[in-house]
């Protein structure tokens, strides 16, 4: 019996499908409001960040008052991300597809996860972009309390973050030690016995916490002994320094403090060492005014645990349909209603064997810098 594309490639995406929930936690947690927007694929969606209103007292007069400028402030997100995970079937692997109704090749299963722990580490990667800052670098968190993330609660309350939902994302090792803890195993604790038999955390102490194994480590790039360097002082509200002292450059992601000032700040950006020096920027902008030759501490390398609101990061993906004028492939397209990913698998026939690629199409972007803290471990 011949094989039936239109009965093959639904089972193949479905297929694959089941790989994706698996592998994928970080697209289920972000901010996927701005998908049902019409555009097309390569465009950029426009994300409106709310400014601060002011409050006035009310006088009342025969015209009315001056109301203050909205200095509304927009994210561009682009969309234009396109990965595939491709592989192929010899004939004699079709016809086992279509003579056994439950047989999945290995290689459109490792395809999928490619295409999913790709997104995973892609929505991952967004961590430099957060000051928030909580744990000691080189050190897992949760060894005999649950101190570490209460510390980054109360960043993200400083923060103004809302309070629900959140998420606490963490690593192998992270979880591994949390999971010891009685706050987390006795349900006279928890209020749930899932951490003692599903070896699953849920929502604890206002957060849903998960684990993940895409979670990433920083190797700080920032050494030597590093100071600001400018005569006249820096005044608050800046947000890039020169400093000097340098024998290593800051990268996106150091974190640092300042002499006499107890915020953490995040490097954005560096310029290239000029003998030891460059001038640094980050986030949030200067708190406390620095005078010249203060000095930098950075906090050192670390592993990403992440506590977060889902409207820190927005992901937009796309549907992408066929597009094949000449009718040489097979396309069949379909959104995961679980991640809400959209995977598309194009099929095409090569010299006595048919190719299969899995695609997909996204943007990522950090929104509201905020709504995360990091808990270094």
């Amino acid at each position: 019996m011949p094989n039936d594309i239109a009965t093959l490639l639904p089972k193949l995406v479905a297929r694959g499908l089941m790989a994706l929930r698996q592998e994928a936690r970080m697209p289920r947690l972000v901010n996927r409001a701005y998908e049902d927007q019409p555009g097309k694929q390569f465009s950029t969606v426009t994300i409106p960040v709310p400014s601060a209103v002011t409050v006035q007292d009310v006088v009342p007069a025969n015209t009315p008052p001056s109301t203050a400028d909205t200095a509304l402030t927009e994210v561009q997100l682009e969309v234009d991300q396109w990965k595939e995970a491709p592989f192929y079937l010899t004939d004699k692997e079709m016809t086992q597809i279509d003579a056994q109704e439950n047989f999945l090749p290995m290689q459109a299963s490792e395809a999928i996860k490619a295409i999913a722990n790709t997104l995973d580490r892609a929505i991952w990667a967004e961590y430099v972009n957060f000051y928030g800052f909580a744990g000691t670098p080189g050190v897992t968190p949760f060894a005999t309390d649950t101190s570490d993330y209460t510390d980054a609660r109360r960043e993200l309350n400083e923060q103004l973050a809302p309070m629900d939902p959140r998420y606490m994302v963490i690593n192998t090792d992270a979880e591994a030690n949390a999971l010891n803890l009685r706050a987390f195993q006795d349900a006279s604790f928890s209020g749930s016995i899932d951490g003692i038999v599903n070896g699953q955390i849920n929502n604890k102490l206002g957060a849903r916490w998960m684990m993940s194994q895409n979670a990433p480590e920083h190797t700080q790039g920032a050494s030597g002994t590093p100071l600001i360097d400018f005569g006249a002082g820096y005044a608050t509200g800046v947000k890039t320094v020169h400093m000097d002292g340098l024998t290593g450059r800051p990268i996106a992601g150091d974190h640092f403090t300042l002499a006499g000032d107890t915020t953490h700040y995040v490097v954005t950006a560096a310029t290239a060492l000029v003998g030891t020096d460059s001038d640094v920027s980050f986030e949030p902008a200067l708190a406390v005014a620095q005078v010249d030759n203060a000095a930098v501490t950075f906090a050192g390398s670390y592993a990403v645990n992440l506590l977060f609101h889902p409207m820190a990061i927005a992901l937009v993906t796309r549907p992408f349909d066929g597009a094949d004028p000449f009718a040489l492939g097979k396309f069949f397209s379909l959104t995961d209603p679980i991640s809400g990913i959209a995977l598309r698998l194009e099929v095409t026939r090569e010299h006595k064997r048919t190719r299969f690629a899995y695609d997909v199409l996204y943007g990522i972007k950090t929104v509201r810098r905020e709504l995360g803290v990091v808990l270094a471990g």
